[in-house]
């Protein structure tokens, strides 16, 4: 398991990028990105106010999404040199891929 410095250091890099991306695909499907305190928040313009949540969680040395009403928990890879999620081996951008696909009703690639 990574030490807590090196997990920092990746899911920042890791946030960032995920940021710059949500950006460029929230413009094209009517979402907003937020960002501070180390994590990231979609805001979609629909009469429930949803609200995707991704923050890294240190003490676990995982990134989570809170999203559909279900808790995504994504690990270091040092195989994919990526956070993925377990259970299904996507990395964080196929996880945001595929619970954005599913929100929005038509196909998102982040």
């Amino acid at each position: 398991m990574m030490d807590e410095r090196e997990f920092q250091k990746q899911s920042d890099a890791t946030l960032e990028a995920l940021r710059n991306r949500l950006l460029d695909v929230g413009d094209e499907n009517n979402f907003e990105v937020e960002g501070g305190s180390g994590k990231l928040e979609i805001e979609f313009e629909d009469e429930d106010e949803t609200r995707f949540v991704i923050s890294p969680n240190a003490p676990v040395r995982q990134i989570w999404i809170s999203a559909l009403t279900t808790s995504f928990k994504l690990a270091w890879s040092d195989a994919a040199q990526a956070f993925v999620q377990e259970k299904t081996g996507e990395n964080l951008n196929q996880v945001m891929s595929r619970i954005l696909t599913e929100k929005l009703g038509k196909p998102v690639q982040v």
